[in-house]
């Protein structure tokens, strides 16, 4: 069975919400949906004080640059328009939403009725990449890329296969695993499109064999369809990055960064993007919901919730049975790269994959002690680096040297630390080094 070569770790999976089938949110009574939901530029407020709007409208517009759009998950009326908290601790730029009924926009197909590619034979690749653009589409592994750039690749590029990142290898978490349970058609129609899109004749589903159900549920969907393969994966964490899973699933490795990976032919999607897609694509529906998993050892109904974008973490808990005595700490994500939440008003957006509540014993950090040398952290890092060192070198603010020793390599994947027997904090050392340095390479980019 495939996996990745080097480095990685086998965290407890505590996917305690796999059994969980997905269920619908209720709606809030007042959403928050913010304009930072993306890598790139944040999205630019069309709406104003009073406005009415409903599931679907547009409620911000692309901004310069590597943008997308922002949709409604609600319908209601405009409360304001202004700076409010989000995951990153910081005040930025949302739409509030007083929630009135649940009228949808009429351009939205909401028939469960499956749409096929061979039922739309005058989709170009063109048509397909603009909705994809039109509906405000990222990356919903937590990456936030908007996808309509992903499939439209640099010139000098060609790409040969298109992944499907199925993988869910962060503990915990059950979303995408789900997904495919009750949605493995619609899966494989925007798979379809994706490689339609882009040119290809090769498209694999890379799933972890922790997933067994879901291996044989897609390999029998995918049976008669040319050009598809279901790839079973060895368990390894982190095997849903996307190097890892390109080196998994085709044998390449994707070289140092600025290389993407187009230079070795592959185009990754999580496949929660790829069922955004079929949906934009065949039903006319912007991302404005998604599925998300709540979850924790002292949860009393861990689930698998699709939540409208906008609405706030404390009433996902609520659906879950409240917040249990014992939390000690909220994670917007998984334990090995998600990260702690301020405040439990912060709203649900497109890379939420995850919400989960560690009861205190195992939210506490055990006290660091000096390191000894034993290079388990080398040993792990799914990238090849020197954790102890760059973690080092970010403490000291040796900036050029975090950089010749690679540090924008880093995936963040949290091995590092997780391997570490005198429990330091490389990953939160080397994160503050790499968010520096990244930053100093743009401020020099700028200036030629």
């Amino acid at each position: 069975m495939k996996t990745f070569r080097l480095g990685g770790v086998h965290p407890a999976e505590n996917k305690i919400s796999a059994g969980s089938p997905i269920r619908e949110a209720a709606l809030p009574k007042q959403a928050i949906i913010s304009m930072f939901q993306h890598i790139g530029a944040p999205a630019v407020p069309v709406v104003k004080r009073g406005d009415t709007v409903k599931v679907g409208t547009m409620v911000g517009e692309p901004g310069k640059g590597l943008s997308v759009p922002v949709f409604s998950g609600v319908s209601g009326k405009v409360n304001k328009v202004d700076a409010m908290l989000d995951s990153s601790g910081l005040k930025r730029m949302a739409v509030v939403i007083d929630v009135e009924g649940d009228e949808w926009e009429e351009s939205i197909d909401r028939t469960p009725d499956l749409v096929r590619l061979g039922d739309r034979p005058d989709l170009t690749p063109a048509d397909i990449v603009a909705k994809v653009r039109e509906a405000g589409i990222v990356g919903m592994g937590g990456a936030t890329f908007p996808t309509g750039v992903k499939l439209s690749p640099p010139p000098g590029t060609k790409a040969t296969c298109v992944i499907v990142n199925a993988v869910e290898c962060e503990p915990y978490l059950t979303a995408d695993h789900r997904l495919m349970l009750e949605k493995p058609d619609q899966i494989l129609v925007g798979l379809q499109l994706i490689m339609k899109a882009v040119g290809v004749d090769k498209g694999y589903i890379g799933i972890e064999n922790n997933k067994p159900d879901a291996i044989r549920l897609m390999q029998e969907k995918a049976a008669g369809i040319q050009g598809i393969e279901v790839v079973p994966l060895k368990v390894k964490y982190p095997q849903g990055g996307e190097k890892q899973l390109i080196d998994a699933v085709i044998g390449r490795q994707v070289p140092a960064p600025p290389a993407l990976p187009i230079h070795v032919g592959a185009i990754v999607q999580n496949v929660g993007t790829v069922y955004a897609i079929y949906e934009a694509v065949m039903k006319n529906k912007p991302l404005f919901e998604r599925i998300i998993t709540v979850t924790g050892k002292s949860v009393s109904n861990p689930s698998n919730l699709l939540a409208r974008i906008g609405t706030p973490m404390q009433q996902l808990i609520d659906e879950v049975g409240g917040l249990p005595a014992d939390t000690g700490k909220i994670i917007g994500g998984g334990p090995m790269m998600g990260k702690a939440l301020l405040s439990l008003e912060i709203p649900v957006t497109k890379g939420s994959s995850g919400l989960l509540i560690m009861n205190d014993k195992e939210s506490r950090r055990a006290t660091p002690q000096p390191c000894i040398r034993c290079a388990k952290c080398v040993a792990a890092c799914p990238m090849g680096l020197e954790p102890y060192l760059l973690a080092k070198l970010s403490k000291a603010a040796e900036w050029e040297q975090c950089l010749q020793n690679d540090i924008p390599s880093c995936i963040e994947c949290g091995s590092c630390a997780f391997t570490c027997p005198s429990h330091r904090p490389l990953l939160d050392n080397i994160r503050v080094g790499k968010t520096t340095v990244m930053g100093i390479l743009r401020a020099r980019a700028a200036k030629k």
